[in-house]
């Protein structure tokens, strides 16, 4: 990952980590890689380099613990992917973050 910029390989290894039948959102996962308002930077990072790095985005939120993807075919992807880990998910396409929330031990 030499040449990403050092915010973008954090939130590279952030989301690698996030374990199995958890999720994290946007907004934390910008927070713990140094840039609190870059929540739409980590949209980016997933859109673009989720199939290079083998992300699991599946596994990343909104803030209100909604699935943000409006294309039907990615959105089902998702909830099932999602599903498949244990992860519940209400009929408005909602996930408890109390339950399902990631918090690395340096997310305060």
């Amino acid at each position: 990952m030499r040449s990403v910029q050092p915010f973008t390989e954090e939130v590279i290894r952030i989301i690698q980590e996030i374990p199995p039948g958890k999720v994290m959102t946007y907004g934390q996962i910008a927070r713990l890689a140094g840039s609190p308002r870059g929540a739409r930077q980590v949209v980016r990072i997933l859109h673009s380099m989720s199939d290079k790095y083998k992300l699991p985005w599946h596994r990343v939120i909104n803030s209100k613990g909604e699935i943000g993807i409006k294309a039907e075919d990615l959105l089902l992807i998702q909830m099932m992917s999602l599903e498949s880990e244990g992860v519940e998910i209400s009929h408005h396409n909602r996930i408890n973050l109390e339950r399902y929330q990631y918090r690395p031990t340096s997310d305060q």
